[in-house]
């Protein structure tokens, strides 16, 4: 099976920044927990424009995830898989 990744982006306030990195280390830890990769990046030119990638074995175990995450995605039904590229 493909391996499944989601993909939510966010704005945060500079007076937010220290609350939105506890949340998603909590979040990140949880996903490690689920079987699932959990990557934070921000935008280099754009301070408080942050994107996250969940990523699982495949689409079963990330819907299985976000499903049971204590904090819900905007959009959790968006899930891309993997292209095999031969």
């Amino acid at each position: 099976m493909p391996r499944a990744l989601t993909i939510q982006r966010t704005i945060v306030p500079a007076h937010e920044r220290k609350r939105y990195l506890e949340r998603v280390r909590e979040r990140r830890a949880y996903y490690q927990r689920a079987s699932c990769n959990f990557w934070v990046f921000e935008e280099a030119a754009l301070p408080g424009a942050f994107i996250e990638f969940t990523e699982a074995a495949d689409r079963a175990a990330l819907s299985a995830a976000h499903a049971a995450a204590p904090e819900a995605l905007i959009d959790p039904a968006r899930i891309y898989v993997e292209v095999e590229l031969r």
